[in-house]
């Protein structure tokens, strides 16, 4: 259950009063004048009493300083446990009073996707930064930059011979072709240079490998290498060694969060500004939905010294097993089922969004996404975690991710 916004009224004429009751915590927060239909200030902040003061309570040493009080009536603030939070609460709250601008009032862009244009009949790649919702399992990132797309997109174009151009062609055989068919890195299909079947053939392949992020292609070329040298075709094999290669430095520049984006999902989990909780975020169908609070009551970070983030029932939680369990009332395995059930509950809670997101929803919660996920990972706080082949969550795996990052919560209280 997301907590709700707080709000106090404020007096410009005594402003500690109303200040006073504020936390030194990070929160977002917004500040209303008197007039129903002003716009309010928005904000969010580390330390939600000391940047108000900053605001409200003028200062003769600072007379240059923004000063709000005459026109604040009412201050509405909630408390917030990481910097993902705070941008996703930010982002709601700015859109509900400024609608379509909520992008650019947060200087958010939509991140660009490689396009398979799969809807003509000489398909092509192309890069954009707004994928078609009809064609979003054609639609593959997102990238952290149009420069990353393309240069990801170009690479793998050396890899197959699909066609470059941006002409709609109608093939003909006197049309003088391009450069990458005289140099063979095009079926050339403009000027009927292969036949419509095998462009098609090409055309399957090189949306297979943006679908996989490239393990299709990986895969055959490892069983022909392994074929061709268990036949101690040595050169061969060598050749294919390479090719595999080659296919992994291509990969590489696709990360695990470039996916189609009708197939676009993800767990994101940071720390919560309740203790004892870890909030958990879920990307699904273009929509950020949460937070959600997972109670970390009953598991305890084992090892924290060393680091592991093994975890397991505390005695308050064993306690609550049944006598008459089949596993004892002491049991690991079924102090391990109850958190992994509790996870799960959370998962299908979020799965069922409120309501169907609208384009500024779904390109404001991408770009969000986007910015968190590519920053460097040692500024980069909080877990992601990504379904399976078959679209199954790794709930193990997932609660090891909570561990960790209970783990830095709890030395980051530790430590102030």
């Amino acid at each position: 259950m997301q907590p709700e916004f707080q709000s106090i009224p404020f007096d410009p004429a005594e402003p500690r009063a109303a200040l006073g009751e504020l936390p030194r915590e990070a929160a977002v927060f917004a500040l209303y004048g008197e007039a129903a239909h002003a716009e309010p200030y928005i904000g969010r902040t580390p330390n939600l009493r000391g940047r108000l003061e900053r605001l409200l309570i003028p200062s003769p040493s600072h007379p240059r300083r923004l000063q709000l009080a005459s026109r604040v009536r009412q201050i509405a603030w909630r408390a917030t446990g990481s910097d993902f939070e705070a941008l996703l609460i930010q982002f709601e709250l700015i859109q509900k009073v400024y609608g379509p601008k909520a992008l650019e009032r947060m200087h958010l862009r939509m991140p660009a996707f490689v396009r398979f244009l799969g809807g003509n009949p000489y398909p092509r790649v192309t890069i954009t930064n707004r994928p078609s919702l009809r064609e979003a399992e054609w639609s593959y990132g997102p990238f952290a930059s149009r420069a990353a797309a393309e240069r990801f997109a170009d690479e793998m174009l050396k890899l197959f011979l699909l066609r470059r151009c941006t002409d709609d062609l109608n093939p003909d055989p006197s049309h003088p072709g391009c450069v990458y068919s005289e140099m063979k890195m095009c079926l050339a299909p403009c000027y009927k240079g292969c036949s419509d079947e095998r462009y098609a053939e090409e055309s399957n392949e090189v949306e297979k490998f943006l679908a996989t992020r490239g393990e299709s292609k990986l895969v055959t070329l490892k069983t022909q290498r392994d074929a061709a040298s268990a036949n101690l075709e040595f050169e061969s094999a060598a050749a294919m060694h390479a090719q595999v290669q080659k296919v992994e430095s291509v990969r590489a520049l696709a990360p695990e969060l470039v996916k189609p984006l009708d197939q676009l999902s993800a767990v994101i989990l940071q720390e919560s500004a309740q203790p004892d909780e870890v909030a958990v975020f879920l990307f699904n169908q273009g929509q950020l939905c949460g937070p959600a609070a997972f109670s970390t009551l009953g598991m305890r970070i084992q090892n924290e010294q060393s680091g592991s983030s093994s975890l397991f029932a505390q005695p308050m939680a064993l306690a609550a097993i049944p006598e008459n369990s089949s596993e004892g009332p002491a049991s690991p395995l079924v102090a391990r089922n109850m958190l992994e059930e509790r996870m799960q509950t959370i998962l299908t809670q979020l799965a069922v969004p409120s309501a169907q997101p609208d384009v500024t929803t779904r390109q404001g919660h991408l770009a969000l996404l986007k910015r968190w996920y590519y920053r460097p990972e040692v500024k980069r706080p909080g877990e992601i975690c990504f379904p399976d082949a078959e679209g199954h969550w790794p709930i193990k795996a997932m609660l090891r991710s909570i561990g960790r990052v209970a783990a830095k919560s709890l030395a980051a209280a530790k430590s102030s």
